[in-house]
């Protein structure tokens, strides 16, 4: 039976392939006190960007997003310990920038919205089912989408090699408004959008800059300026960013009355690439850090009181790492959970052991 085109081109665009639970947890090794699980193994293809965010509305508890090499997108559901795995899309090019919001007054809730090589920017709805739709709603000339910031009612997405487009929902279909506005420093391969609405953003050409809420289009303020690649961002509550550098060195930068201080807190393996404020250690550190990268050990990085620095390793992975994520994911203890992935092609979990903060509790 030949099937019409057009109809190949919907199942392509709106698959969503569903798998069974695993029978148990992948236990991995990792230091005492801490527990580490494979989520999702996929082998030899290497999966690039990792987060916690809560995708399916209908479920308790939040999700793990990850992006794939071949330009998949799966969202992982715990259910008791299990992870089912929905995939969505399907772009045959690999998959980078990846945010979520409720971007689209058009549908209901928060979608996703994830970046390709080939330029595509994709929308992933949740539906009441607990299947998701996909669909294309952006080709941006053919610039690789490296990084996506979800606004209100439009995206913002960051090409190489160094641009910045504007996308927004059209009234008459289901495709998106997409223009080049701005061209910035460098490749942006991370962006924090701070508790002010402005936007920190960290590039290939080694800076650190922060855009204004209202002046988005044009350069901000130069917080940091380094010679090797930067990487990675986080921010912590009080506004301090942490910016990671491919020489393997971690910035710390704080916004004082007379401008922008920066320290170098950490020094280790080149290729640092994922790095995520959280609360990982009780009691709580001063400042503390999770780390991640091409040396493939996920690091915990904290801060004494009297302000000295330390490190220690909790996880390797089998391969090189590419990113880091962190949220609530195991309520049985009283800290933040750690996703990763890279080319070791698969999703880790990293958690503290039940119990581990609630000492008021009974434990089996």
């Amino acid at each position: 039976m030949r099937v019409p085109a057009a109809l190949l081109l919907l199942v392509a665009a709106s698959s969503c392939r569903t798998q069974t639970p695993s029978k148990a947890d992948a236990a991995l090794s990792a230091a005492p006190g801490w527990r580490a699980t494979a989520a999702l193994d996929l082998g030899s293809t290497g999966i690039w960007t990792t987060k916690v965010l809560d995708v399916f509305e209908r479920y308790g508890g939040q999700e793990v997003v990850a992006l794939d090499d071949t330009g998949r997108c799966h969202v992982l559901v715990q259910y008791a310990g299990k992870w089912t795995d929905h995939t969505a899309a399907h772009d045959t090019t690999w998959f980078g920038g990846l945010t979520h919001g409720d971007v689209d007054a058009r549908k209901p809730g928060r979608e996703l919205y994830v970046g390709a090589a080939s330029g595509r920017v994709w929308q992933i709805t949740p539906q009441p089912e607990g299947v998701l739709d996909a669909n294309v709603i952006a080709d941006l000339a053919g610039a690789e989408v490296h990084t996506l910031v979800a606004l209100e009612g439009e995206l913002l997405a960051f090409t190489s090699p160094g641009a910045m487009w504007r996308l927004r929902p059209r009234a008459d279909d289901s495709r998106f408004e997409a223009r080049e506005v701005a061209l910035t420093r460098g490749r942006v391969r991370d962006a924090v959008r701070l508790a002010d609405g402005s936007l920190a953003l960290v590039s290939r050409d080694g800076t650190l800059e922060v855009r204004a809420a209202d002046a988005l289009e044009r350069e901000g303020a130069l917080v940091l300026r380094v010679e090797g690649g930067l990487g990675r961002l986080a921010a912590s509550s009080t506004g301090v960013l942490y910016a990671a550098s491919d020489d393997g060195v971690v910035w710390r930068c704080e916004r004082g009355p007379t401008g922008w201080s920066n320290e170098r807190i950490f020094v280790g393996p080149q290729g640092l690439r994922g790095i995520v404020c959280g609360r990982f250690t009780l009691p709580t550190p001063r400042e503390e850090l999770a780390l991640f990268g091409y040396s493939g050990e996920v690091v915990l990085l904290a801060r004494a009181a009297e302000g000295s620095w330390s490190s220690s390793a909790i996880f390797t992975d089998r391969d090189k790492g590419h990113w880091l994520g962190v949220g609530e994911l195991d309520q049985r203890n009283a800290t933040d959970e750690l996703v990763g992935s890279g080319y070791g092609g698969r999703v880790f979990v990293l958690a503290r052991e039940p119990g581990y903060g609630l000492d008021a509790a009974a434990r089996r």
